[in-house]
Formats: structure tokens, sequence, C-alpha cells
């Protein structure tokens, strides 16, 4: 039997994040035990809290617009087609500076969700 076609029509949405509380948008692509995939969309000016993950390792990649990244005080930003991992323990925020949204895939092994502490 075929695994089932995954996409933003039929993965699990939420909202989160953003200057108004909830502008930003994510849908669980892969969610198990062992590993998340989640897409985000996340309009200009918007930002997540700076965090780290206790046993979580992260790699953002951006598939349209661009992206800041800042990890352990240094910024990097990520262009459409660019990624960068984030270590467990690294702190991090991911920052949309650009006049536009951008969309990117946040990989976690295993899954951040829980594993979560304000930096």
């Amino acid at each position: 039997m075929p695994p089932d076609v995954v996409s933003t029509l039929n993965a699990r949405h939420y909202k989160w994040g953003g200057p108004a509380g909830n502008d930003c948008d994510g849908w669980h692509l892969v969610r198990t035990s062992e590993l998340s995939v989640i897409q985000e969309t996340m309009p200009a000016g918007a930002s997540e809290a700076r965090h780290y993950h206790l046993h979580a390792r992260q790699f953002f990649y951006v598939i349209e617009g661009e992206l800041t990244l800042e990890i352990e005080r240094q910024h990097i930003t990520l262009h459409a087609g660019e990624g960068a991992e984030i270590a467990p323990g690294e702190a991090h925020q991911a920052i949309n500076q650009s006049p536009a949204t951008t969309r990117f895939l946040v990989t976690s092994q295993p899954p951040g969700q829980g594993d979560r502490v304000a930096a």
C-alpha cells in the first residue's frame, strides 16, 4: 500500500505567534515520536519567542521568501533554497525581517514540542 500524500490541504493546521499572537501558520506534515516536519508561514515583521530545546535538533529550510535566524546571538539570513541546523541547547529565534510573508520547513528530531525552554 503506498504512503498517504500529505500537504497543507490535509495536514493538521495550527496558528501561533506573531505580533497579534496568532499571525503565523503551521502544518504538521510528519508528526511521530521520532520526527517532526512542520511547514510554517510567517508574515512580515513576525517573530517567535527566543528559546532552546533540551533534546531536539532542528533544521530550518526556506521554501519561499527570507527568514532571519538568531542563533546564540548571531544573525543569519536564509533565502529560498537555503537552510540552517540548530543543535540542542542552542538558544534561537526565527524572525521575518523582510517585507513579505516567508514559507519554510522546520524539521525536528526528536520533535521539539514539549522540549522547548524559554531563553
